[in-house]
């Protein structure tokens, strides 16, 4: 199957990746995404990060809209859901004409189809295999119908259990030139803290540790206490060394204080 890269192979810069999860049901409530969830656990293990997440439903225009800016910016972007051949499924056509190119069924996935579902592939299943024109397919290993990638977005089923395999293959086949170490994430919980008390320790680790990325979130227990998950995430070796740091200072304070992860 091609494999051909269509996005930039400089690894000058980092990679800025992004997702669009795509549907009312998602909007509405009615489904739960998993998406998020799933590309985070992808990402991390290969040493990579989210930058951004839109969540949008089946309207055309906005869709169009929001895919022709992001076209635009040169970020790596996979897109959930819209891509099969209910009039409700919208994607592919938005992604057209975000473009500014025609629909063209792909040979390769066809083929597929054809595969999978034999003369049943007709009428209907087979527009599945339209695509903006010059854009090359994702396989799908759960059914065999495929996804597309065209300008360093990668289009995939909503179904979490097709497109994490297929955003998987993606990653490995496209962007392995910018895998690197494992980010991690730790953190521990500071029991009678107050956010306001530790701003000034928080911008002096931001200026000794600034390869991490630290976080702070406050908490109210049922029972009104205050409580303070702090933590970082970046490189193991400099979590544990920034972990320690707050440990210190929050001992120094006697407040009292537990690992979370």
């Amino acid at each position: 199957m091609a494999t051909e890269n269509t996005h930039n192979s400089s690894t000058a810069q980092p990679l800025t990746i992004g997702l669009i999860i795509i549907g009312d049901e998602v909007l509405s409530g009615k489904r739960q995404d998993r998406h998020l969830h799933n590309a985070n656990k992808l990402l991390r293990p290969r040493g990579l990060a989210l930058s951004w997440v839109k969540i949008l439903g089946d309207e055309p225009n906005r869709l169009e809209a929001t895919l022709r800016e992001s076209f635009a910016n040169g970020d790596c972007v996979f897109c959930f859901g819209g891509i099969g051949a209910t009039p409700d499924d919208r994607t592919r056509q938005c992604a057209a004409a975000a473009l500014q190119v025609p629909l063209k069924r792909h040979p390769e996935a066809v083929a597929e189809i054809e595969a999978q579902f034999g003369e049943a592939a007709y009428p209907q299943r087979v527009k599945m295999a339209e695509y903006p024109q010059g854009a090359q397919v994702i396989p799908n290993f759960f059914n065999r119908v495929p996804g597309f990638t065209i300008s360093n977005h990668h289009f995939m089923p909503g179904f979490p259990k097709m497109a994490e395999p297929m955003m998987e293959w993606v990653l490995d086949n496209y962007y392995s030139q910018y895998f690197g170490e494992q980010q991690i994430e730790k953190a521990i919980l500071i029991h009678d803290g107050q956010e306001s008390e530790w701003i000034e320790f928080m911008e002096a680790f931001e200026q000794e540790f600034p390869e991490l990325r630290l976080f702070s979130l406050p908490k109210i227990t049922d029972e009104g206490k205050r409580l303070i998950e702090l933590g970082a995430e970046g490189q193991k070796n400099l979590v544990e060394q920034g972990i320690k740091k707050m440990v210190v200072e929050v001992e120094a304070r006697g407040l009292i204080w537990e690992n979370l992860y």
